[in-house]
């Protein structure tokens, strides 16, 4: 940088002086005019001049801008409408176009206090400058241009005086344009004065151009700095509301003044508070701004966004760009600005060094200058990088809140369908249960966005989303594994596409985060490479090149091992998918594990794929370590090559200017290169994240009203436009379950796709109950769903329609029941108005009123929809029955709602409900197999086979066309005799709970990670050898940090001798020697400890993983009841995957910045000695800042994990009654939900990432203003260039880390809360665990004998007994029937028998006591199949046979016994075999089909004792006769049958009848002996019966004595 000389005469601005700037010492050129006013000639150049242009220019531009406003106003005042007053005053207060008057806000009194300071500042400035111009005018002529420069100061002080007394007098907040042009006049005058009499006291020849005015000069000063710089940038900001009529409070950045917001100093309440509380709830945290809120960033980026608003078949990206283009454009700038200030610290180093090295020569700038880069610099740079990071963080939360209501709003558009895997299948792909099927979305109701109030659709070709090129359907191949992934039309298709779309917001909303290293790619990256070029060319010379060139030779080794670990890691997460695949599908059917005894098979299962995911992890670390080592050497390989050409082929002397600057320099440089390696991969994934959401949005199977249709098919509609509006039906319509035109199948493996077809006119009776009728399998979902509009609707003639009226509301009941969790009365209510009486008649009506009296806090309680411990099956399927009849909806459609219920309670809903009033008048559409007891309430009756409709009309005209329908009628006629008015249910399974808490809630640890967490990691890393792993780890990294040091003070000392000696002196070969024989051993000292404790974190993610699973595995079934499965699956994924990676990183870096930072400290002690109490003050005050910032965003990052988990719950639980939601009506609903849960999320997020840079701020100024000191001192107190290099590059490295230290502690605090999730989780309640005295004989069980003495049972260990001392005895091969009303203790039994609940008493299973055995080989010898039967994703073969212990033919066998072939015909295309592909859950079948193959495996276990716990309920008769009948003659003698059923001919054959009661055995005996009781349990049951006669008959047959 060139030093000035001031050539003249005296520099007074009162004289005519010219002062000319010119190079100093040898430069002799001329370069230009310091400050000049001879005369009129000049005056216009003279810089004082400058202020009175820009108030010139404002003058100009405020008139017109005030001019345009008035016209404007005119314009919009006639033309706009009265509706948008309040949009146009929101508008206005604004952008300042005429303000609004607000009443009282934040900070208005300071305001008020600084406006009158500036004001008086201004009028100062005015008095002054009128006094100077008055004595330059009396000591010159007016010719001269003193005076006149004066004068116009005085106009622009005046102008600006005015401008100051605006706010002070204006009620309102002034127009925003007006304080614009204010700190532009202010501004202009005191760069001004800057430039004339500040920047001359860092120079050694100039001087302040206007001392001349002595005390006036700094009196202007000082008013200037007040008015220009102190007062806007303290001021607070005036909050403007998006709408002024319904203002939210501000967030603390809207009202923060300018150093506030550059300081992150508004968030210094809730830091401090948060610092005085254990923990820091979400309320106390600062409110969402309304810019920021959910509802307004879908307002303003929906229209870009949303494929159906933009119309514009362009990719997502280009939306993006346009909704963010302001802050994108203002991230540039930041990162403009942040990069040049970048270079300051550099700057300053290489001049205050070059100072040192020449003292006695006179240098232009003074040093304290060039120590003040040293502080500024890095100060503007954490600024900008703060500004950056704020603009970023908060685009990057606007975009999180704004694609994650996006695709939830265009999943509420999805077709629902079955789904499957991508392998070839031959099952069924669309199920009668399709409400239940595994959802491929949610959609929104029908008539959303439309003026009618009907379902009506009547296109014959509707298309994928908005999707127009129909041509990409292609037959589906054999892919391959590159391709494995992709659908029909290229899109990823994932094994459910629930998963899918959580990973939309989950994974692929991360991969977005990741987008802001574009910025850098494309603007920083490349301008800093080439200032980098520059500032080492300018300092080396041509051996900078040298160095280079070895960092560009040696990069393609690290990108060669980056592309290798690539690859390794690709290979891990296939790995890690799979485990997890596993883990998610075994917590899925925890239960069925439990009830099977599967833990130790599925344990050992999951330990096997953990392992190979851990030999991959292993290698990705290693691989990791060598990259990290070849960085770590690269850089002081460049610094040999650059020093050895500079010296021995340049023949240039080596200084500390030049050693510790380039230094800098050249780590900048490498920096950048190698963010090239790590940013590409990284944009690479946002593309592909892009990507996916981008095909999500565009190719999504939209419901058929959402697809764009042609001309034609829009006059189709308008002809066939139903002229009775009361119309209910159907005619000559065919529905499938997805459009076929864009979803073909592989020809050698056709899928069977379902059709409904309707000939005729099917028209259903208003005011009336419809029955609807059929087989298992048959289509009459299919026929519901049809009618609610979710599925695709094919044409078959010109007259083809379908009708479904929506005016007056349509409420809906799934026959699996779907229930939120929420609250019973929530659940009910479902976002209708409360009214008790109401809502009491229907809890009487539906049977739940009774319920609700065992419950502590009554319809409050909680229910959850996978757990049975207070809601049972029967009283989830009456809520939902409670939810349709609460609503205030005139047509009623209700899926099987009787299936799940005993008789008792099924003749309840018939008698009370469906003939009460709350249903009188109300049109219904019920499916039922209960065809007898639904049959006096049925005024309309269609028959469904086949997907087509066989009969309709009257159930007598139904039973002539239909014979299959009158047998069935005729064998199970369960007319309703009388109603019981008074049934005591005590319900079965409640462990009543204090204030209705069924889920328990999670906890949120405070404070610092625990020892305990800490001590189980930490002692996991060393095993066995403890002592040896850390004694080595403390070595290798000692070694490696002092080495690291020595290269720093070696090049200093080597570049000491060139001051001490002659160059020719200097052996540079030996001095090379030594620098690279101490970067070889820190080298070595690095990869030894980096290898060995990669090694210790594999040893520790094997054994907690280890330790989690068996802990899941072996607890109790009451945890898993109360334990969200979500929390669970967390633990064993996001947690373990925590550990394995950011968890290991983040303490190897804690470690490793811990031992750095202490060489650092003690470097510079020994060189400035007099720093050890400045260095210790900075460690401790950076300690003590950093404790503040950790106690704040460990809470808040808890805060914010779990506002994460109900948005994700709010898409499980749309997705999961989606059907329901479209039906009600209810997608506002569950929008306005999504978006309230959005905002509790981005409130958290918001906080947390500014968290970040509220630390960031203060500990880069700390570690400035050390080093600034640090090299004052040195540069003051006489110490050599070397020393002073040496010790300003330890300072400026131990400033530097003292923050990412911080960082990483906090990171590691942060992760070491997934250490805390597991550790609870390992510590949880268990069941007894394997012992080897609890191992049976090899030959048990030999026969299904099962005596039970005095067993009672409870579900926990305080709560109340659900069984009261039951005894009873059962010999091998008996089948015997259980029965009894709801609550009676039935499921409690079968639990009880398998230790599943706490038990007391006695129970012999083949002569053993049960409660001496292992419980997984009690349990692997009892098969039970329980009411929800559970499936996995795969084969049938796979869920038949899991351990593939058996062959085809006992699998098929098996199949035969459970009835699955009297379903079906082997010649039947589709038909289920063996091959057929079952989706996750069992999506793709009906609740019949599962139940048989459910029944089908617990065949093939062929154990002695087989419990069946309604395990046929869903199934119609006629099947359940047939699986009855195989029953009895496919299976052993020897085998021991329990039968649960509230259907009596399932049990009346039994060879005994147990009937229980509150928990007590009523009565035992042969169904026929008990029939001749007169007050018997049984016989009232069967009394009841409308088929007596035919139930005693059965009950006469099977009175042969049991076969023993």
């Amino acid at each position: 940088m060139p030093a000035w000389t001031v050539a003249g005469r005296s520099n007074s601005s009162y004289s005519s002086s010219q002062i000319v700037l010119a190079p100093a010492e040898d430069a002799g050129t001329l370069l230009s005019l310091y400050s000049t006013h001879d005369g009129p000639k000049n005056m216009f150049l003279d810089s004082l001049a400058f202020p009175s242009y820009a108030a010139a220019w404002s003058i100009i531009a405020l008139l017109l801008q005030l001019g345009l406003q008035r016209l404007f106003a005119k314009l919009g005042a006639t033309r706009s409408a009265p509706s948008r007053e309040g949009a146009n005053e929101a508008e206005v207060a604004r952008v300042g176009i005429g303000a609004s008057s607000i009443v009282s806000q934040p900070g208005d009194r300071l305001r008020l206090a600084l406006n009158i300071v500036r004001f008086l500042a201004c009028l100062a400035l005015f008095g002054m400058s009128a006094f100077s111009a008055y004595s330059a005018s009396r000591k010159e002529d007016l010719v001269t241009s003193g005076p006149w420069l004066h004068l116009g100061l005085c106009g622009t002080y005046a102008y600006a005086s005015i401008l100051a007394l605006v706010p002070v007098l204006m009620r309102s907040a002034p127009p925003l344009f007006v304080s614009w042009h204010r700190a532009l006049v202010l501004l202009s005058a005191w760069v001004t004065y800057i430039y004339r009499d500040i920047w001359p006291l860092g120079t050694s020849t100039l001087s302040p151009l206007d001392t001349a005015e002595g005390v006036f000069l700094w009196g202007k000063l000082t008013s200037l700095t007040i008015a220009a710089v102190l007062v806007p940038l303290i001021a607070p900001r005036r909050y403007v509301p998006l709408d002024p009529k319904n203002p939210s409070p501000p967030a603390p950045e809207q009202t923060a003044s300018i150093l506030s917001l550059l300081l992150y100093s508004f968030l210094d309440k809730t830091v401090f508070e948060a610092y005085r509380m254990s923990h820091y709830p979400f309320e106390r945290l600062p409110p969402l701004a309304d810019h920021d809120s959910a509802l307004n960033l879908v307002k303003n980026s929906f229209p870009e966004l949303d494929p159906l608003q933009t119309k514009k078949d362009r990719h997502i990206f280009w939306g993006l760009l346009k909704v963010f283009r302001t802050d994108i454009t203002a991230m540039v700038i930041a990162l403009l600005t942040q990069m040049f200030s970048r270079f300051a610290a550099p700057l300053g180093i290489k001049n205050l060094l070059a100072y040192v090295e020449s003292r006695d020569q006179d240098t232009f700038v003074r040093p304290w200058v060039w120590i003040l880069f040293l502080l500024i610099g890095p100060a503007l740079f954490v600024i900008f990088e703060s500004m950056y990071t704020f603009l970023w963080t908060r685009m990057l939360v606007r975009l999180e809140a704004v694609i994650t209501q996006l695709v939830f709003e265009h999943a509420l558009r999805m077709r629902v369908k079955a789904d499957v895997s991508d392998t070839p299948t031959t099952v069924t792909t669309t199920p009668d249960s399709a409400s239940v099927a595994e959802i491929d979305g949610v959609g929104l109701t029908p008539t959303e966005g439309q003026s009618t109030s009907s379902t009506l659709a009547a296109d014959a070709d509707s298309k994928m989303g908005k999707q127009k090129d129909k041509d990409d359907a292609q037959p589906r191949t054999k892919q391959s594994s590159s391709e494995r992934d992709k659908d029909d039309n290229g899109g990823e298709k994932s094994k459910n596409v629930a998963g899918r779309i959580n990973n939309l917001i989950t994974t692929d909303l991360a991969a977005l985060a990741l987008g802001q290293v574009a910025l850098y790619l494309v603007v920083r990256i490349p301008l800093e490479l080439a200032l980098c070029v520059w500032f080492l060319y300018t300092i080396l010379g041509v051996s900078a090149f040298a160095g280079m060139a070895v960092i560009v030779i040696a990069f393609p080794v690290p990108g060669a091992v980056a592309s290798k670990i690539r690859k390794v890691e690709a290979a891990k997460m296939q790995k890690t998918d799979a485990r997890v695949q596993s883990v998610t599908e075994s917590l899925g059917v925890i239960r069925m594990i439990k009830l099977f005894g599967w833990e130790p098979r599925l344990t050992q299962q999951l330990t096997e794929k953990r392992e190979a995911e851990l030999k991959l992890v292993k290698w990705a670390q290693l691989w990791n370590v060598i990259n990290n080592d070849l960085n770590y050497t690269i850089p002081l390989l460049t610094m040999v090559v650059t020093f050895v050409t500079y010296t021995i082929v340049m023949k240039q002397k080596l200084s500390a200017s030049i050693v510790f600057s380039s230094m800098t320099v050249f780590d900048m440089f490498s920096n950048q290169l190698r963010m090239i390696f790590t940013f590409v991969p990284d944009v690479m994934r946002t593309r592909v994240a892009l990507d996916r959401i981008n095909e999500f949005m565009q190719k999504t199977e939209l419901l058929d009203q959402f697809t764009e249709r042609s001309s034609i098919m829009a006059e189709l509609i308008q002809s066939n436009a139903v002229e009775d509006s009361e119309f209910i039906g159907f005619r000559n319509a065919w529905f499938t379950w997805t459009d076929e035109t864009n979803n073909t199948s592989t020809p050698a493996a056709p899928r069977r796709k379902f059709t409904l077809r309707i000939e005729d006119e099917l028209r259903f009776q208003r005011g009336s109950i419809n029955i609807i009728v059929g087989p298992t399998g048959s289509g009459k979902t299919s026929l519901l769903m049809a009618l609610l509009g979710e599925m695709h609707y094919m044409p078959s003639g010109p007259d083809s329609l379908y009708n479904l009226p929506r005016e007056r509301g349509v409420a809906f009941a799934a026959q699996e029941s779907w229930i939120q969790n929420e609250t019973i009365r929530d659940n009910i209510l479902f976002g209708s108005p409360y009214d008790e009486e109401r809502l009491n008649k229907v809890l009487d009506q539906c049977g739940l009123k009774q319920d609700l009296e065992l419950f502590e806090a009554g319809d409050l309680t909680e229910s959850k929809l996978d757990s049975p411990l207070v809601t049972s099956g029967g009283q989830k399927a009456r809520v939902t029955l409670a939810r349709a009849v609460y609503s205030s909806a005139e047509i009623l459609i209700l899926d099987d709602v009787l299936a799940a219920l005993d008789v008792h309670t099924a003749r309840w809903i018939v008698e009370k409900c469906f003939k009460g009033d709350l249903i009188r008048g109300r049109t219904v559409l019920l499916v039922t197999h209960n065809v007898a007891m639904a049959s006096p309430i049925s005024d309309f009756v269609v028959s469904v086979a086949g997907g087509r409709i066989s009969s309709q009309g009257t159930l007598s005209s139904a039973l002539e066309k239909d014979k299959t329908l009158a047998a069935e009628l005729a064998n199970e006629n369960e007319i309703i005799g009388k109603v019981e008015q008074n049934i005591k249910q005590t319900e079965e399974e409640l462990a009543k709970t204090a204030a209705g808490k069924l889920i328990v809630e999670e906890e949120i640890s405070e404070g610092h990670v625990s020892w305990a967490a800490m001590k189980l990691y930490l002692g996991s890393l060393g095993g066995e050898d403890r002592v040896l792993f850390w004694v080595t780890c403390a070595v290798a990294l000692a070694i490696t940090e002092v080495t690291d040091g020595l290269q720093v003070w070696f090049l200093g000392y080597w570049a000491r001798q060139y001051e001490e000696r002659n160059s020719s002196e200097v052996s540079v070969p030996f001095y090379v020697s030594i620098y690279s024989a101490i970067t070889v051993v820190s080298a070595l000292g690095f990869f030894t400890w980096s290898t060995v404790f990669v090694l210790g974190t594999l040893r520790a993610s094997r054994q907690i993983h280890k330790e989690l699973i068996s802990s899941l595995f072996g607890t109790t079934l009451r945890w898993l009841d109360r334990t969200p499965t979500s929390r669970v699956l967390t633990r064993c994924t996001q947690d373990i995957d925590a550990i394995d990676g950011v968890l290991s990183r983040c303490l190897s870096a804690l470690l490793n910045t811990s031992a750095t930072m202490s060489v650092r400290l003690a470097a510079v002690v020994i060189s400035s000695p007099v720093f050890v109490f400045p260095g210790i003050i900075i460690a401790t005050v950076g300690r003590w800042i950093g404790q503040i910032y950790m106690k704040a965003q460990l809470s808040v990052k808890r805060e914010r994990s779990n506002a994460r988990a109900p948005v994700l719950g709010h898409f499980g639980a749309a997705f999961a009654g989606l059907v329901s939601i479209r039906a009600y009506g209810a997608q506002d609903h569950f929008r306005k939900g999504s978006r309230t849960r959005i905002d509790k999320y981005t409130r958290a997020s918001i906080t947390f990432y500014n968290l970040n840079r509220w630390i960031a701020i203060r500990i880069d100024m700390l570690a400035a203003v050390f080093t600034s000191t640090l090299a004052a001192y040195l540069v003051y107190g006489g110490s050599t260039a070397s020393k002073t290099g040496f010790a300003l590059n330890m300072a400026a490295s131990f400033g530097g880390m003292i923050l990412f230290w911080i960082r990483i502690y906090n990171r590691f605090e942060v992760y070491g809360n997934s250490l805390e999730r597991i550790q609870q989780y390992i510590e949880i309640e268990q069941e007894p665990k394997p012992t080897e005295s609890g191992a049976p004989p090899a030959y048990w069980p030999a026969s299904g004998d099962l005596r039970v003495e005095n067993l009672s049972a409870r579900y926990s260990s305080d709560g109340p007994r659900v069984l009261e001392d039951v005894s009873f005895e059962i010999k091998s091969g008996e089948r015997v029937g259980i029965v009894g009303r709801t609550g009676s203790g039935k499921s409690s039994l079968t639990l009880a028998l398998l230790r599943c609940i706490v038990t007391e008493g006695k129970v012999y299973y083949d002569g053993i006591p049960t409660d001496s055995l292992n419980l997984d080989a009690l349990r692997s010898h009892i098969t039970i199949i329980p009411q929800v039967p559970e499936l996995l994703s795969g084969t049938l073969r796979q869920n038949l046979d899991p351990f593939e212990q058996y062959d085809d033919i006992v699998l098929n066998d098996a199949l035969r016994s459970a009835g699955l072939f009297a379903l079906q015909s082997d010649t039947e295309e589709g038909c289920i075999n063996l091959d057929s592909q079952i989706s996750n859950g069992g999506g793709n079948l009906s609740v019949g089909q599962r139940q048989i193959l459910a029944l089908a495996r617990a065949i093939v276990r062929q154990s002695k004792l087989l419990i069946l716990d309604e395990a046929t309920s869903a199934i119609d008769y006629a099947t359940d006769a047939i699986i009855q009948e195989s029953l009895r003659k496919e299976l052993n003698n020897g085998v021991t049958l329990l039968t649960v059923a509230h259907r009596l001919q399932t049990i009346m054959d039994a060879d005994r009848i147990m009937v229980l009661d509150a928990g007590r055995i009523v009565e035992f005996g042969k169904p026929y002996e008990l029939l001749q009781k007169e007050a018997g349990r049984l016989r009232a049951l069967v009394d009841e019966s409308g088929d007596k006669d035919r139930l005693y008959a059965m009950a006469s047959e099977s009175s042969s004595p049991a076969v023993l």
